[in-house]
């Protein structure tokens, strides 16, 4: 006993367990209090590989094994219904290998699950761990199975799960809806600050044809709490975010998908380092020092991706080290990256096409392109991000 107690002591003072005790996910949840929502039910479930409980068994095997419960149908979002995909990869249609259940593909030609699909499916849930972010496709895919639902008069039930980026703050452009994609479906900032059951909330409130949602709530989760402080482990929602730290990260250095800079894919910490061949990286270091920004260092580096943009290339630019996660802004840090690419290498920096799909509206860059400031460009955010929180807290289930 004496030993358990001074093994949970060391756990709390390295912020592995919360105070408040480990965070029990809404599969959990679901399974050992609320099992009525699919007993008797012929279930459909969009997840991946992060479905899982405390004891790594997944949702598939447990919803299989409740009691009264039938799986009738999977649903795969982007990188498949094992996480097996890369970025961008199309998804098909298959037969989960373990449990012998049609997988159809909710990332390829089809986005969202049609009435054929629905034919044997009585309730469709839905259990995906999200990072936080909204060009982060899996909150899009979502939204259409919360449509398909409502068209089809079946519940969707959400077994929530911890937002990793803890809950102190909003950030980014609000989306222009006339840019809307599946990295940008709804009217929320880049950093939205709600779990995916919160979110949910949000989304029914702006569907044409309301849902019948339910979500199952967290139980020993708080708005403060990092995903490191949760108990759970890490697992990565996608290939190419392999840490909580790229996540940390991810809602700025994401936006460099929209130039020709290489944000890191093919290497070990993508998002976390960005560069290119023709980027002198200690240059880069320099300029990004000059503007004090809180909570994030910037160390020159060198990278050669074995994959995505300059594979095989040798690329220097810059490792963002973020040493105080509370204080750090990684859409204001993204802005400071983008005015240092252009301004340094005004003959090679290149913009995308995807970067006004991916930041919510061409404004970022034409800002950028006539010289704005980034706080100038923040501070143009500050109405309509305001008006956002105070519409946010309404669909907060969690303290």
């Amino acid at each position: 006993m004496i030993r358990r107690i001074c093994s949970l002591s060391l756990l709390l003072v390295l912020g592995a367990v919360p105070a408040f005790g480990q965070t029990i996910a809404g599969l959990e949840v679901l399974l050992t209090e609320q099992q009525a929502l699919v007993a008797g039910k012929r279930v459909g479930l969009i997840t991946n590989h992060t479905g899982v409980d405390r004891q790594m068994n997944h949702a598939i095997d447990l919803i299989r094994k409740a009691p009264g419960a039938r799986l009738t149908a999977l649903f795969a979002p982007e990188h498949g219904i094992r996480g097996l995909v890369q970025a961008g990869g199309k998804v098909a249609d298959t037969v989960d290998e373990r449990s012998g259940v049609k997988v159809y593909s909710l990332y390829g030609a089809v986005r969202r699950p049609t009435p054929e699909m629905l034919a044997e499916v009585d309730v469709l849930v839905y259990d995906i761990q999200d990072v936080g972010a909204r060009f982060y496709t899996f909150i899009s895919t979502m939204g259409e199975g919360m449509d398909a639902a409502a068209e089809k008069g079946i519940p969707f039930i959400v077994l929530d799960r911890p937002n990793p980026l803890a809950d102190l703050r909003v950030e980014g452009r609000m989306m222009d809806m006339s840019y809307k994609s599946f990295v940008g479906a709804y009217p929320i900032p880049a950093r939205f600050g709600m779990t995916p059951g919160e979110l949910a909330g949000f989304y029914r409130d702006r569907m044409e044809k309301k849902v019948d949602l339910k979500v199952v709530k967290m139980r020993n989760w708080k708005r403060s709490t990092w995903y490191d402080q949760t108990g759970l482990a890490w697992i990565p929602p996608s290939p190419n975010i392999p840490t909580l730290t790229a996540a940390i990260v991810y809602p700025g250095t994401c936006l460099i998908e929209g130039t020709n800079v290489s944000e890191g894919r093919g290497t070990t910490t993508p998002f976390e380092i960005i560069g290119a061949p023709w980027i002198d990286g200690y240059k880069l270091a320099d300029e990004l020092r000059k503007a004090n920004l809180p909570g994030i260092l910037f160390r020159p580096a060198g990278f050669t991706p074995t994959f995505s943009k300059y594979q095989g290339e040798v690329c220097q630019g810059v490792q963002l080290h973020v040493v105080d996660r509370d204080r750090f802004e990684p859409v204001r840090t993204a802005l400071h990256l983008l005015k240092a690419l252009k301004q340094l290498w005004p003959d090679k920096f290149q913009w995308r096409s995807s970067l006004d799909r991916l930041s919510g509206s061409d404004d970022v860059r034409l800002a950028l392109d006539r010289g704005d400031t980034p706080e100038q460009i923040v501070e143009s955010w500050s109405a309509a991000l305001k008006e956002y929180e105070e519409v946010r807290r309404g669909y907060f289930l969690y303290d």
